[in-house]
């Protein structure tokens, strides 16, 4: 996806003599647009290449600003409150009663389309599972030695739960971090497919793949590519997380 600029070229200016130009190991097709050109006659390889940039970004900072959030939360309402955790317990129980992608839609429909909002829209209910994972594993780590052995030799509360207590925590919590970027791509290109993410001429997966079902028959490339491509990246984000989620459960 760095590489977008020297591999894609301009996702943006297109040729309308050149509309739906096949791909180029078709009959008609040219190597000069190798996956060939949409209904605008813009290149499909380069909108691909730079909507990957658009979804794998909105996905990495949902997901970033979900962990944040979420390990905050879980590392104060496990050491310090009890109103506290009992508040954003009945939250999340609240937020968890809803379907991801309806409450991002419910979100985006009040915010409106757009990079930022969709970030906000999927981060809102993102948190959650991160703010449980970090209070349950918080909670266990407290009844542990060092923890106790901290306290004795009078380590503050807030050092020992920077310190000391979540550092023993971040690893399964970097592990399913890694997965949430791949269920956040794809929540990202079903808004933009549904007209409430990123929107055009913004290239995306998802729009992509809306304005491609129009021309499945006699264009198939236009959706076909960006779909394989969505499935790939989050293929590989998810074989990625699933090893790091392994190596956590390993953890003794």
């Amino acid at each position: 996806m760095l590489l977008a600029p020297a591999i894609g070229g301009n996702p943006y200016t297109g040729d309308i003599l050149q509309r739906l130009e096949p791909p180029a190991w078709s009959p008609g097709g040219s190597w000069v647009h190798p996956l060939g050109t949409d209904e605008l006659g813009r290149d499909v390889l380069a909108r691909v290449v730079w909507g990957g940039r658009i979804a794998v970004l909105v996905g990495a900072v949902a997901a970033c600003v979900s962990v944040v959030v979420g390990v905050a939360l879980g590392l104060l309402a496990a050491s310090f409150g009890r109103w506290l955790d009992q508040l954003l317990s009945r939250l999340t129980d609240l937020l968890m009663a809803f379907p991801f992608l309806l409450f991002a839609i419910g979100m985006l429909s009040i915010l409106g389309p757009g990079f930022w909002n969709t970030v906000a829209a999927l981060s809102f209910k993102g948190w959650v599972e991160f703010y449980r994972l970090t209070r349950a594993a918080v909670k266990e780590q407290r009844t542990k030695d060092y923890v106790t052995a901290a306290e004795a030799i009078g380590a503050s509360p807030w050092r020992i739960m920077i310190r000391h207590i979540l550092l023993n925590v971040i690893q399964p919590i970097t592990a399913l971090g890694t997965l949430r970027i791949g269920t956040m791509v794809v929540l990202e290109s079903s808004l933009s497919f549904l007209g409430l993410g990123i929107q055009p001429p913004t290239p995306d997966w998802g729009s992509m793949i809306f304005t491609g079902s129009e021309y499945l028959f006699d264009a198939y490339w236009i959706s076909v590519f960006p779909g394989l491509a969505l499935v790939l990246t989050v293929l590989l984000i998810n074989i990625v997380g699933e090893n790091l989620q392994l190596r956590a459960s390993r953890q003794p």
